[in-house]
């Protein structure tokens, strides 16, 4: 049953890919779809991007067994500050203001907004460097399901999710990416639903089913390695406020219709967060009531296996393939939207922005297809050769690209008097924070550098724009207009 799922599903994916290519006929309409995204798809869109098979099989699973019950706080966050409160303060001020500046992508919007082309050149390498090697961790959420029900090898599932993502997205670009993004959404919802009912009743008790997770949870930690209040806080920080000035987050308030749809996608955001997030960590908190440890492989505790295993021993098979589909929905639709952001910082922001400036329409678009193309492929070889450059690329990329992008962006759509040299000094402080002290104390406090690396730029920004030279009022008047 979970094959013929899996392969009703692709093919689904491969037909929209073709039915986005008949309405792509410009570079706007592949990467924005030509401005004209509706409430649900957008809202649905966000969402997908936002949570991907990370959350469902690593980050819920060793959340939920070494925070417990305490997980839910980052939920939380996720929902009311990463979906709601960032639709609420981002989402009619970007839409309005890249409208008024006429541009596309993250790297634009801080050309036209502070007038540097430098300042795009060094945003788009930003991105370019850090999303790609993102992009290829999201692949590495597959592996253990996959493997563990399947049996099929890893390489193998990597190259059928390259292959179809590639399909979709090459051809159909915004178009299908959204639309597949919102059937994709529909999938995780019930998935998730599911698994949390299957599971809750596999837990065997009628008694208070969150006493008996606290009191397992009291069994399996040592009191000494309960999470502190820094840890959760910082968890819930990163995750959740980082996304503001993550580039392929943000893109999502370019494309859509107009101002009105903005409720309606903000509501039906925050909903879609609510049950993903708490389900998702509930679930990775309930594996105390089946697990005394964590699986272990080659002698060590193999925690990212935690939600794998669970699932494959107590959901039965009909269900297991709905949940397979969860899993690869939330990947393809995180994937296509890091692999689009990615392509465009070459063939928006340096191939057409500097290289060649008077492309043709149809060149244009040849390149932002072949450039998706090749990280599509590139991302596939980076997580299947796991090389040790890359990896550290992966584990400092959130907070490099959020702490390098969210205070100039922000400021650019607030704060009237933030200057050019500002705007570069938050990003470069962004970068040097998040790569620098990642370096200096290591993986185990990545979680802390990506706060760092976001908090400091927030300080730099505007003490430098008050001694700096202020941008002009033909400038500001055309950004800030209807604002």
């Amino acid at each position: 049953m979970a094959v013929i799922y899996l392969v009703l599903f692709l093919i689904m994916m491969v037909i929209i890919g073709i039915w986005g290519a008949r309405k792509t006929t410009s570079i706007n309409d592949f990467f924005l779809g030509n401005r004209s995204i509706g409430p649900w798809i957008s809202a649905f869109a966000y969402g997908t991007t936002y949570f991907s098979a990370v959350i469902f099989i690593g980050f819920a699973g060793k959340l939920g067994w070494e925070f417990g019950l305490n997980a839910l706080w980052v939920a939380a966050g996720n929902t009311f500050i990463g979906a709601l409160l960032a639709w609420i303060v981002l989402g009619k001020r970007t839409r309005t203001m890249t409208k008024n500046l006429e541009v596309m992508t993250m790297p634009e919007f801080l050309q036209e907004r502070y007038q540097g082309k430098t300042l795009k050149m060094f945003a788009a390498l930003i991105i370019f460097i850090f999303l790609v090697p993102y992009s290829a961790s999201v692949f590495k959420g597959l592996s253990y399901l996959f493997e563990g029900y399947f049996h099929i090898p890893y390489d193998t599932v990597l190259l059928l999710m390259v292959i179809i993502t590639g399909i979709y997205l090459i051809l159909g670009g915004y178009f299908a990416v959204t639309l597949t993004d919102f059937i994709q959404g529909i999938l995780m919802i019930g998935g998730v639903l599911a698994m949390v009912i299957i599971l809750i009743g596999k837990a065997g008790s009628s008694g208070d089913l969150f006493a008996m997770m606290r009191q397992k949870y009291v069994e399996h930690i040592p009191s000494n390695k309960f999470p502190g209040f820094i840890q959760v806080a910082s968890l819930v920080f990163m995750t959740s406020f980082g996304v503001w000035g993550l580039p392929q987050m943000v893109q999502k308030f370019y494309a859509i219709k107009n101002e009105k749809v903005i409720k309606t996608a903000t509501i039906v955001t925050t909903v879609f967060a609510l049950v993903i997030t708490f389900s998702a960590y509930f679930v990775g908190a309930m594996s105390h009531l089946f697990y005394d440890a964590p699986p272990m492989v080659d002698g060590k505790p193999a925690i990212d296996r935690l939600i794998p295993d669970l699932l494959i021993n107590n959901v039965p098979d009909g269900l297991m393939g709905l949940i397979l589909l969860l899993v690869l929905s939330a990947s393809m639709s995180t994937l296509s939207s890091l692999i689009m952001v990615s392509a465009s910082a070459i063939s928006i922001d340096l191939y057409q922005g500097h290289i060649n400036p008077n492309a043709s329409k149809e060149k244009a678009l040849f390149m932002i297809r072949f450039l998706s193309a090749v990280f599509v492929v590139f991302s596939y070889f980076i997580a299947r050769n796991q090389i040790s450059l890359i990896v550290t690329l992966m584990s400092v990329s959130w907070g490099v690209v959020a702490g390098s992008f969210m205070a100039p962006y922000l400021y650019g759509l607030y704060w009237k008097k933030t200057t050019l040299w500002g705007a570069k000094a938050g990003m470069f402080t962004g970068l040097i924070i998040g790569v620098g002290l990642f370096l200096l104390w290591g993986p185990k406090q990545s979680t802390i550098v990506a706060c760092l690396a976001m908090i400091v730029p927030f300080i730099v920004v505007p003490v430098v724009s008050l001694f700096t030279k202020a941008p002009s009022k033909e400038l500001l008047d055309k950004a800030f207009k209807g604002i």
